[in-house]
């Protein structure tokens, strides 16, 4: 006999939540990382209280903002974008450049994207990197009218500049990705603080490359940064806010290996942050938050593709080196 009370749904409370699995994560140079050394980023909704977005700034250094840009507009990015790329052989035979399927056949490394550490050699492949960040519609995505009125509520600004010199960067399944670092080592000119907003172009896979943030890493940044201008006190004025100074690495970076770095120079107090990110996302960090990107080993062979904008309140002090300019290769910044 059937019960009155069978169907019945069970309160929230009873309910049991698993948490979603980690996936193993690969450093550019070193081994796999500790997966207790490895965690999910707080999502918060679009809709979510600004005061409760801030107070998880504030408190993470981080927010990770669902839905921002509406997703058809960042697909037609991502679109445009490997359409621009498609002579150089980087996507797949019969796939669609919305997807982004890179071309397995292909050396990873012929086909490093902005900040992958080696650009290709083929001058061809850098000229069509450095065109991508002037076309009309890689220009008219940065205008998006849903991401810049998020930024004027959440920092409470009449109006936002832009820093031109955006990064607009792929990272192709296994070859070198965003290298260790906080953002504040390529922008030290200037005595305003600036907002960064990481853009997927792109659902990308917790194992497809994403940016992945150190936990509570704030003030480890901010004393590195001291550490750092201490040590530069007798350089020349602009040698002192170069990236690429004596103090620093080749490329700016503080490690290209994430498991390395987590347990010696975070003396393994922080964990890193991973999410699985989908088109329109955007992820608001500020200036000494340090993060980068492990291999891309995305089972569906899909490439990531993002771009790093940079804002300003309008009319504050800002680090002029980046503004009325593009990315370039070799441009020092």
């Amino acid at each position: 006999m059937t019960t009155a009370f069978e169907n019945l749904p069970i309160p929230a409370h009873e309910l049991t939540f698993e948490p979603k699995q980690l996936p193993k994560l690969r450093s550019n140079y070193g081994e796999y990382i500790d997966p207790a050394s490895v965690g999910w980023m707080r999502p918060t909704p679009l809709d979510a209280p600004v005061e409760e977005m801030r107070k998880h700034f504030d408190e993470d250094g981080y927010v990770f903002v669902k839905a921002v840009i509406p997703r058809e507009d960042v697909l037609d990015m991502r679109e445009h974008y490997f359409s621009h790329l498609s002579s150089t052989g980087i996507l797949k035979p019969g796939t669609h450049p919305r997807d982004g399927i890179f071309n397995d056949t292909a050396d990873p490394f012929l086909h490093n994207g902005v900040g992958g550490t080696n650009l290709p050699e083929e001058m061809e492949q850098q000229r069509l990197l450095t065109a991508a960040h002037v076309t009309p519609e890689y220009l008219n995505f940065l205008e998006s009218p849903h991401l810049r009125q998020f930024i004027r509520d959440f920092m409470s600004w009449k109006r936002e500049t832009i820093v031109t010199r955006t990064l607009l960067r792929h990272n192709v399944p296994h070859g070198l990705s965003t290298g260790i670092h906080y953002d504040r080592i390529f922008l030290r000119a200037g005595e305003s603080e600036f907002l960064t907003a990481w853009v997927p172009i792109g659902d990308c896979a917790a194992d497809g490359g994403g940016l992945t943030y150190l936990e509570n890493s704030t003030e480890l940044g901010q004393q590195m940064e001291a550490d750092f201008t201490e040590r530069a006190k007798d350089f020349t004025p602009e040698e002192r806010i170069r990236g690429f100074n004596q103090n620093m690495a080749k490329d700016g970076q503080l490690s290209h290996n994430a498991d390395e770095f987590g347990r010696v120079e975070a003396k393994g107090r922080h964990r890193w942050l991973i999410a699985d990110y989908e088109a329109g996302d955007v992820v608001f960090h500020n200036p000494y938050m340090i993060h980068g990107a492990c291999k891309n080993e995305d089972k569906m062979g899909r490439i990531r593709l993002s771009t790093d904008l940079r804002f300003y309140e309008e009319g504050m002090s800002m680090d002029e080196r980046w503004m009325g300019v593009v990315w370039e290769p070799e441009d020092g910044l």
